[in-house]
């Protein structure tokens, strides 16, 4: 990453967050990543403005530092905001002079309830990439939202969404042309960005990595016109009528289930907005003499789980394709140092009971969810449900 590209970040965020000396930044984030080394360092240092740094983030203590180090700034990232609405209350929750939270990553079905509870007056959501060419800003605040590119900004920050193929791994081409297919509003899609000349536009130049094989990868040629490089965020969004961007996914965590593609963020935030689900994390995963991957969600309950109720909440938000087929109930969902979940070893370990966690099935014959025992188990595994003797998951 240059020298160039570091401060440039610094002065985006000290504009945008419009810092001064006055502010106190609160950084809980580790400072070997971008956010938490960058941005909250660097967007107030460069007006003047101080920075508080915990070491590790503590819900217990988070408004207990706010409060004594009179923070008027916050940097967050992935689930923090939750973790934070699923702690009891503190005394000291509201008795501080935060006046912006800053970054990425808030969940639209956490976001008002965190600003109600916390008294949070604004909320500035972002999307970026370390190593990446492209940034959105959602400075009006709207709920949900990545952010927009105004139209007068469009020349200079060229950012288009494609048709995504999920069983070649790549954008989908159009059989006649060879081009990429743009999206239509409200349509998924990966976004891509257009390479331009570094020296005729800085902030849109793709610096790449340190291996020329794994830059290469993220370059995508001849999208709409030969000739022309872009770069690929792997990330799928979707755009609505009034020019909002919304995250949906990455690339890799969706699944194709009965000739569907289903974004696992859509899914999981359908279910984190049932009462007492605390998280939620959904993956597909492989089930003998189906095609693709079913939908199996892993959850973190506070109290008890009405599973009736939940599946007719599922029915009333979902298709049912993207419905969970399995669910796991756990104590506490894997986590990255940035508070983002991590799938690989829940994929791996899949719907054994012999996991130890409580683990259901969604039976198509009795329309609810049933305790996966071993036998169930045994029977999908070879193919055929025990409770109605054809194959397994055929009424899906």
């Amino acid at each position: 990453m240059s020298h160039q590209r570091l401060l440039q970040w610094s002065f985006w965020f000290a504009g945008l967050m419009n810092t001064g000396p006055g502010d106190r930044m609160y950084d809980c984030l580790p400072l070997y990543h971008s956010v938490g080394g960058v941005v909250a360092t660097g967007s107030v240092l460069v007006r003047g403005g101080s920075v508080v740094i915990r070491e590790k983030f503590s819900a217990q203590h988070f408004w207990d530092d706010i409060a004594a180090w009179d923070c008027t700034l916050v940097q967050y990232i992935g689930e923090l905001a939750r973790y934070l609405l699923n702690a009891p209350h503190r005394p000291r929750e509201r008795a501080h002079r935060i006046r912006l939270c800053c970054g990425n990553g808030l969940q639209a079905d956490v976001w008002e309830k965190f600003q109600a509870r916390f008294k949070i007056p604004r909320i500035l959501e972002f999307y970026a990439a370390t190593e990446g060419n492209i940034s959105l800003y959602n400075v009006e605040g709207k709920v949900g939202a990545i952010g927009r590119i105004p139209p007068f900004l469009t020349h200079r920050f060229p950012l288009a969404l494609v048709k995504f193929d999920a069983a070649a791994g790549a954008p989908a081409r159009d059989p006649e042309s060879g081009f990429c297919i743009p999206c239509a509003a409200e349509e998924a899609g990966e976004s891509l960005d257009r390479i331009r000349d570094g020296s005729a536009h800085p902030g849109g130049e793709f610096e790449g990595y340190t291996s020329t094989a794994d830059t290469q990868d993220k370059i995508l040629r001849d999208v709409f016109a030969r000739g022309d490089a872009w770069y690929r965020t792997g990330d799928l969004m979707r755009r609505d009528a009034g020019g909002f961007f919304y995250f949906v996914d990455r690339v890799g965590d969706t699944f194709r289930w009965k000739g569907e593609n289903v974004a696992t963020a859509e899914v999981a935030a359908a279910i984190a907005a049932f009462p007492g689900i605390a998280e939620a994390n959904v993956y597909g995963v492989r089930v003998p003499g189906s095609e693709g991957a079913a939908g199996m969600a892993a959850i973190v309950v506070d109290g008890a789980l009405d599973l009736p109720e939940f599946r007719a909440h599922l029915a009333r938000r979902l298709p049912p394709y993207a419905r969970p087929l399995f669910l796991r109930i756990v104590k506490e969902l894997p986590v990255t140092s940035t508070f983002k979940h991590l799938k690989n070893d829940l994929k791996r370990e899949g719907y054994d009971p012999a996991l130890g966690d409580a683990v259901y099935f969604d039976d198509p014959k009795r329309q609810a969810f049933v305790p996966l025992s071993r036998a169930l188990y045994q029977s999908i595994q070879v193919g055929r449900c025990a409770s109605e003797g054809n194959a397994a998951l055929c009424c899906r």
